[in-house]
């Protein structure tokens, strides 16, 4: 299943930033893991991989490959599934690959998803098949991603709770792993960053349930850090003028805001996970105000004062 997980990923990487539609011919000679030695195997393994694509909730289509519409190619389509473009030029995105290379951190290079997230790495030279690399948490994703392609149910440790998950999709964000489903017990949609679920396993029979019809994975989770956990409170913050359009600008459609006449803003936010919020509101120092729920108001303060 790593050997599946490794394909996949490269595939998606090669689709997202291919920028045009690519064939089966130009996909098994240039995606790491489909070097079978005949046409037969690679034929079986693609259509397994494209079937399993599909199944994760990812946009995979056809579309012709040139005017004359005779070849047809593969597309994923980045904005059906990818992060918002932040609008970089080709000469941004080649220095943030250029940093990226020269930059060591621990002993380790990074990675280049973060790139692909960016909009792309710039062309390279080099022919060489595209490869991914799945971190520290390839186990953990291996179980996850056969668990979600079969409908198995998943059980997990999350905060010193046990929890038990129907699982629709997986999705790279923000230089995370993210897995969304159905929890079992409320039946409500919840999402989990990977690498802070301990003992995943799945258990009982396969196809245990079916996938919403119409689900994306791209739209299953949420937008901002702070919207992705087991929490729900309704944050209400005041932000001074002079941060009031940053703040604007990062707020989520799920956010109700009040402009007012001396250009600050009020903002009632929803938050789902207390400490990346609070990690986000503290970016504005001194210019944002919580004003409630107290609660949530007495936890930053602590955590300002070093109390948490």
């Amino acid at each position: 299943m790593h050997r599946v997980l490794e394909r996949i990923i490269n595939l998606l990487a090669f689709l997202l930033t291919a920028g045009r539609p690519v064939t089966a011919e130009e996909i098994r000679y240039q995606v790491a893991g489909y070097d079978q030695e005949g046409d037969d195997a690679f034929r079986r393994t693609f259509e397994r991989d494209k079937d399993l694509i599909r199944r994760l909730g990812i946009p995979l289509t056809m579309h012709p490959t040139d005017q004359w519409e005779v070849e047809q190619g593969y597309v994923v389509v980045p904005d059906e599934y990818g992060l918002e473009d932040p609008g970089l030029t080709d000469d941004e995105r080649s220095a943030l690959w250029a940093a990226a290379q020269i930059v060591r951190m621990g002993g380790t290079g990074t990675g280049a998803e973060a790139i692909f997230k960016l909009g792309g790495a710039p062309a390279q030279a080099s022919n060489e098949p595209l490869a991914a690399d799945l971190g520290a948490d390839a186990g953990t994703l291996a179980v996850l991603f056969e668990s979600v392609t079969t409908r198995r149910t998943i059980r997990f440790s999350h905060r010193d709770s046990t929890r038990r998950l129907r699982p629709f999709g997986l999705v790279h964000r923000r230089g995370h792993w993210y897995v969304a489903g159905e929890d079992a017990e409320s039946g409500a949609q919840r999402s989990f960053r990977v690498d802070r679920l301990a003992d995943v396993t799945a258990f009982g029979p396969e196809n245990a349930f079916e996938r919403p019809e119409g689900f994306r994975a791209s739209e299953a989770f949420a937008s901002r850090p702070w919207e992705a956990g087991p929490d729900d409170i309704r944050a209400v913050v005041h932000f001074d003028a002079p941060v009031a359009w940053w703040a604007r600008r990062q707020l989520s459609e799920g956010s109700d805001s009040d402009d007012h006449s001396d250009g600050s803003l009020t903002a009632t936010i929803p938050v789902a996970h207390v400490d990346a919020f609070i990690g986000w509101l503290i970016g504005f120092e001194d210019q944002a105000e919580i004003v409630a729920p107290a609660d949530l108001r007495r936890r930053f303060l602590a955590h300002v004062a070093g109390d948490s």
